[in-house]
């Protein structure tokens, strides 16, 4: 299966994975519109047992299947350094 991936330039993280090229309309509105302008990044085969940075690609190869698109967001939490354990308390 075969996978168009677009980057949110609003939403720093979030991406939008589409069955179709520019396919947008499969994406509900309110969705675009929280992500703001897309841009291509990458276009992928997501064959079974293949590896994605963030996302499970049995769930996007699903998501893809049933509804045309899959929206991955950024990692919770991940972006604040002051919740890591610094190993300084004594």
């Amino acid at each position: 299966m075969h996978a168009y991936v677009y980057k949110s330039l609003r939403k720093q993280g979030a991406y939008v994975f589409l069955a179709e090229r520019e396919a947008f309309d499969r994406v509900p509105p309110p969705v675009l519109e929280q992500l703001g302008r897309l841009e291509f990044v990458l276009d992928v085969e997501l064959t079974p047992g293949r590896k994605l940075a963030q996302a499970n690609v049995d769930t996007v190869r699903e998501n893809l299947v049933s509804r045309g698109f899959h929206l991955q967001m950024p990692p919770t939490g991940a972006a604040d350094p002051m919740t890591e354990d610094w190993g300084t308390d004594a």
